[in-house]
């Protein structure tokens, strides 16, 4: 640490994670949950090792606030989200990468100070042959870092060289690693979270929140899904481009603890749609500035020579970035949008000037639900990428099945998504005469093996015509509750919190629902990295 007093951004310490990595994958089975635990001790300690450094370069030291550990502090009110204070050194700088690809990568650094930073990389620990462009880092912008001519299926080590004028020298950032596109055969990890809504109090810890993705990165994932609800912007007192920016700046420190590529969705109180989109006024901004604020802060993908997508651009938003699709070793990866393809409201919407929003008076009184939609442009492209896709899984992700309502197999019969009306009547052929097939159905003929949803603030797990509707876990209710579960009549349901874990082998795929709890919540029957639930999914024929 430097005696200037700059603090950079610590990941988890990379020998740890990379260590359960290997166990895992020789095992097939996640880590112990003493390794597990270590790691993430491994993380807090090592962060605050370097916030001692900071806090005895500073010319007045900062005290710490008075009162019980932070796991025993009330969970702060709506809009002070705070990191826990042994891992503050993240929301100084942090370093989101995305868009990971067979031979290149993005790296997002945000810095809260100006500075200037190159990154550093190599195909061994410690060891960096190749160093990227000087770019200049200005407080609270993000830069990004293209790193290309990478090669295929290799995974890769790099750390961040940073340095704050008047500084002579470069101060190194703790190494991190990714893995460019694995190759057919391979086995890899990936891990996903549910709806985190940092903005309720009621079910959303922010060190509840820091464990769980601290956990997520102790898996050594090749990437990290979020399945939407991270950047709720309703209860934002004024609505401006600063201020719903806020929530996309709040979430990247969380986020950066994983250290792995992320591919985000959006959720309905994102507000991101093309029903806001088409109004006049606040709707309109809003939806142009969360989709803007979420483009520039987190490294998205738009179609290229490894992505497809939606090659629709949107004044003056450019690129969408809202649904795209890869392969990865065996596996093909589907990311689909609800919201910004329909003409009509979906789901919550925005309150008018001075108006409240309940539970009452944000949704719309009545409807034809077979006017939500994802849209004709998304769909064919669907179709296209199932069939021509020739990997043996297949995984498509979205924020719900319809992007409203309740439920997973229930919902999936359903308009659309099951070409029946409420009343179990067939109008897919009227309602949609240019589509081949409900999308329920399409999935069952291509394959598709999991769909994976949020929304509903639970695990769940349904299968209907051989696929597995998997309705994921909120990542930081500190109340541990199976929200909505009367709406899953059938399956397995479980209670937050915790992650999901996915390893793809050639042979199978296998999840893993890992809990995570406060350290006060622990006993014998729940500890963090108890495994609650798993299944293995063989290739289709």
């Amino acid at each position: 640490m430097r005696g200037d007093g700059f603090l950079f951004i610590l990941r988890p310490p990379l020998q740890p994670f990379h260590s359960l990595n290997q166990v895992s994958r020789s095992t097939m089975r996640p880590p112990t949950r003493r390794t597990f635990l270590a790691a993430i001790a491994s993380a807090f300690a090592a962060a605050s090792s370097w916030l001692a450094g900071a806090a005895r370069a500073q010319t007045k030291p900062r005290d710490e606030p008075p009162g019980p550990p932070a796991s025993r502090r009330r969970r702060p009110a709506d809009g002070d989200y705070p990191l826990p204070a042994e891992l503050a050194a993240f929301g100084l700088l942090s370093i989101i990468a995305g868009r990971p690809a067979n031979r290149s990568i993005t790296l997002s650094a945000l810095s809260k100070e100006n500075a200037e930073a190159y990154i550093e990389y190599g195909t061994a620990p410690g060891k960096y042959e190749n160093k990227s462009d000087l770019l200049p880092l200005h407080a609270n912008e993000p830069a990004e870092f293209t790193l290309a001519e990478l090669q295929p299926d290799t995974a890769y080590f790099y750390r961040l060289q940073l340095r704050k004028s008047p500084a002579i020298d470069f101060t190194p950032n703790p190494e991190s690693r990714f893995h460019t596109q694995r190759a057919p055969a391979s086995t890899f990890t990936f891990t996903l979270q549910g709806d985190s809504h940092p903005e309720r109090p009621q079910m959303s810890h922010p060190d509840l929140y820091a464990r769980t993705l601290l956990g997520a990165a102790a898996a050594a994932p090749d990437f990290h899904i979020c399945i939407g609800d991270d950047f709720s912007i309703e209860k934002l007192r004024a609505w401006t481009a600063d201020t719903i920016a806020a929530r996309y700046l709040l979430q990247r420190p969380f986020l950066a603890l994983v250290g792995a590529p992320l591919f985000l969705l959006n959720g309905n109180h994102e507000q991101a749609s093309l029903f806001n989109y088409n109004q006049k006024g606040r709707p309109h901004d809003a939806a142009v500035w969360a989709q803007t604020a979420r483009n520039r802060l987190f490294p998205m993908p738009a179609p290229d020579a490894f992505y497809t997508g939606n090659s629709q651009q949107l004044k003056p938003i450019g690129f969408l970035r809202d649904y795209y699709a890869f392969t990865w070793g065996d596996a093909l990866f589907i990311i689909l949008d609800n919201y910004w393809h329909s003409p009509v409201q979906v789901d919550t919407r925005l309150p008018a000037e001075g108006e409240v929003l309940t539970q009452e008076n944000d949704k719309p009184k009545s409807r034809d639900w077979w006017e939500i939609t994802i849209g004709d442009q998304q769909y064919q492209w669907l179709k296209k990428t199932l069939a021509d896709s020739q990997a043996a899984f297949k995984f498509v992700f979205a924020h719900h099945v319809m992007g409203t309502g309740r439920g997973g197999i229930e919902q999936s019969e359903l308009y659309e998504w099951g070409g029946k009306n409420k009343r179990g009547d067939s109008e897919f052929k009227t309602k949609r005469p240019h589509w081949d097939l409900p999308i329920h159905d399409l999935m069952v003929k291509h394959g598709v093996n999991i769909f994976f949803q949020g929304h509903d603030h639970l695990f769940a797990r349904q299968q209907r015509d051989g696929i597995v509707y998997q309705e994921l876990p909120m990542p930081a209710d500190h109340g541990y509750v199976a929200y909505n579960q009367e709406r899953y009549p059938a399956g397995t349901k479980l209670p937050n919190s915790g992650y999901l874990q996915v390893t793809v082998s050639p042979q199978q795929v296998k999840v893993d629902y890992v809990r995570v709890y406060l350290p006060r919540d622990e006993n014998d029957k729940q500890k963090t990295g108890d495994i609650a639930h798993t299944y293995t999914l063989q290739p289709k024929p």
